[in-house]
């Protein structure tokens, strides 16, 4: 599939320029002190917490990343590598809120909606990976990560994305993962975690507890990718030029600093750029310039020979209506003919706040249709099928035909949330709209398949390892 570019050769020139005369002139504040002084020892010019980077430390540690990015699900058959199995479709993560699936009202998030959310994305076929949807209100006061993760890995085995707090808890849930994986060795051969963080926050400043978590993953060879999320307006200039300026800084800004740690160490030009609602100063993540901002900071990561990815196919709207519907599928489609490789678009509304279920099993379908798209148009010369159109001729019909029959099921998506009936039928049906269709199939997946997948001994080796922790019961909706 060839992509659709945004940017000329010569504006992403430009960026990249305008990227390394940032770093070089005003350069970032950075917070932790061991990042300091490791950009010290590697050429960079430290003067207090401000760090400047020459354009020659840059060129040089931004050539030495790899070219692929690798997620691995705790069964391999789930394993994705980004550019090559591109789109890899991820949920988006950490919304403070779920509507409740039974009432309908929107509600703190807690632990048991992360277990049903785990087995929805497990059984869901547009997904590949499962950045863990909601927090978990109920959580134990020291047990913040382990609350979203425990009910995750007993219902999900695709690839998990995580993110931790500070370094007391990302030993935790390391632990964790050592004991679902049978040691320490074990896991690092086939690592299912794939850790996330914001070290770089905008304008310009790498933070402390998420710097020194990228570090430790990038020091132990483990998965573990950043985000830069400028905000134009109000965290990056108020025109798409500054902002990708200002973000491509900072993103190249945490590779050399990952590649610093360990050279070779694979990353992902990962963002979530957005322009802000000067009226309100509002999170416009489902803003179409969202969209146009990703593609174009994916003809960057081209340039950088880097995969790409991001939060993209978001939405503002508050309920899953249409407003739901056109920013999710606008900017979603506008990122995969734009290069994007990773995308973390499911079942979150109302700007990242909000985990929707009917949400979630739309993105599936929309996830399915741009993995279809991907795909493109096959030219092979049965595809063609000179042949059978000579054969058919002028007023014939291909609806019995073997070449039909053959392709009926894989040339097109089989949707099971759009509708395709006509209208006698969809009445028949119930006049079900799209949300009630995919609540029934909310259901439905909930009342199938729901046994834990790790063995009542792990379970019992986890529970005692982890005093107080959550149930992780996987409950029915009724």
């Amino acid at each position: 599939m060839s992509f659709a570019t945004l940017l000329t050769q010569e504006q992403v020139e430009r960026i990249h320029d305008a990227s390394l005369e940032i770093l070089e002139d005003v350069g970032l504040k950075v917070r932790y002190e061991p990042a300091r002084e490791l950009f010290k020892q590697h050429g960079c010019i430290v003067d207090g917490e401000r760090v400047k980077f020459p354009r020659a430390v840059v060129e040089k540690y931004r050539k030495m990343v790899p070219s692929t990015f690798t997620f691995h699900g705790r069964d391999p058959k789930f394993d994705k590598t980004i550019p090559q199995d591109s789109p890899v479709i991820v949920t988006a993560s950490s919304a403070p809120d779920i509507i409740d699936p039974v009432s309908g009202v929107e509600r703190r998030a807690e632990s048991r909606d992360i277990a049903q959310i785990a087995h929805l994305i497990n059984e869901l076929p547009g997904y590949d990976m499962f950045s863990i949807s909601t927090l978990a209100d109920d959580a134990p006061a020291d047990q913040f990560t382990i609350s979203r993760l425990y009910p995750t890995i007993k219902y999900c085995l695709k690839p998990i994305r995580v993110t931790t707090t500070d370094h007391k808890d990302t030993m935790s849930i390391m632990e964790m993962a050592y004991m679902v994986a049978g040691g320490k060795e074990a896991y690092k051969e086939h690592p299912f975690l794939t850790h996330h963080y914001c070290p770089v926050v905008s304008p310009l400043t790498m933070d402390n507890l998420s710097t020194e978590n990228v570090m430790f993953f990038a020091r132990e060879g483990l998965p573990v990718y950043p985000t830069i999320v400028p905000n134009a307006g109000l965290t990056s200039p108020m025109s798409m030029a500054g902002t990708l300026a200002q973000g491509n800084a900072e993103f190249l800004s945490g590779l050399v600093l990952m590649q610093m740690v360990k050279e070779g160490t694979p990353t992902i030009y990962a963002t979530l750029p957005t322009v802000a609602d000067m009226r309100s100063g509002a999170y416009t993540s489902g803003a179409i310039e969202c969209g146009m901002l990703h593609m174009a900071f994916a003809q960057l990561s081209r340039f950088y020979d880097v995969p790409c990815g991001g939060y993209i196919g978001l939405t503002n709207a508050k309920i899953n209506d249409a407003q739901a519907g056109y920013e999710t599928g606008m900017s979603a489609i506008g990122g995969l003919v734009g290069g994007m490789d990773m995308f973390n678009i499911g079942g979150l509304i109302d700007a990242l706040k909000t985990f929707d279920f009917a949400k979630a099993v739309i993105d599936d379908e929309i996830a399915q249709m741009m993995k279809r798209t991907k795909r493109g148009i096959s030219f092979s010369d049965e595809d063609l099928a000179l042949n059978l159109i000579k054969e058919v001729g002028p007023g014939g019909s291909f609806i019995v035909a073997k070449h039909t029959i053959n392709r009926m099921k894989t040339e097109a998506v089989m949707t099971k949330m759009a509708d395709r009936d006509a209208r006698t039928a969809w009445v028949k049906k119930g006049s079900m709209d799209i949300q009630a269709r995919a609540m029934k199939r909310v259901r439905d997946i909930m009342a199938n398949n729901t046994a834990p997948l790790i063995s009542p001994e792990l379970d019992e080796k986890l529970r005692a390892a982890f005093p107080g922790m959550v149930s992780g019961v996987l409950e029915p909706i009724e």
